[in-house]
């Protein structure tokens, strides 16, 4: 499980590269929430990618091993979306927490839940074959 805790630090890199690509390009011509669904839409896909890679490189020896790979993954990055919110940003935790209303548009809840189940997926459409 060691290996797939240090595979969440080259998704990090992903994940910043993306809002980065968000601030430098489209986030200055949309409002905020459209950029904020395209760029979680395309760190989607990107993260998406990733856990396709690392699937076939290291496969999980099950698909519950799969799915617990996917937790931590998301475990950890609720943790570090937390602290960067709280800690760093100094922000509320109702302003923390708004980042995953989906009613009023947030989509980031959806990239957790692809995140959590995405390793399950690669794990399965590999396996299918």
């Amino acid at each position: 499980m060691l290996r797939y805790v240090l595979l969440w630090v080259p998704m990090l890199v992903i994940a910043v590269a993306n809002g980065a690509l968000r601030q430098a390009t489209f986030a200055k011509s949309m409002p905020e929430l459209r950029a904020h669904q395209l760029s979680t839409l395309i760190g989607s896909a990107l993260i998406g990618l990733f856990v396709w890679l690392v699937v076939r490189a290291w496969p999980p020896s099950s698909g519950g091993q799969a799915l617990r790979i996917g937790l931590v993954w998301l475990l950890l990055t609720v943790a570090f979306e937390s602290f960067m919110g709280l800690v760093l940003e100094r922000r509320t935790l109702a302003q923390v927490l708004h980042a995953y209303n989906l009613f009023a548009g947030r989509v980031w809840v959806l990239f957790l839940v692809w995140l959590t189940v995405s390793p399950w997926v690669f794990f399965h459409l590999r396996h299918a074959r």
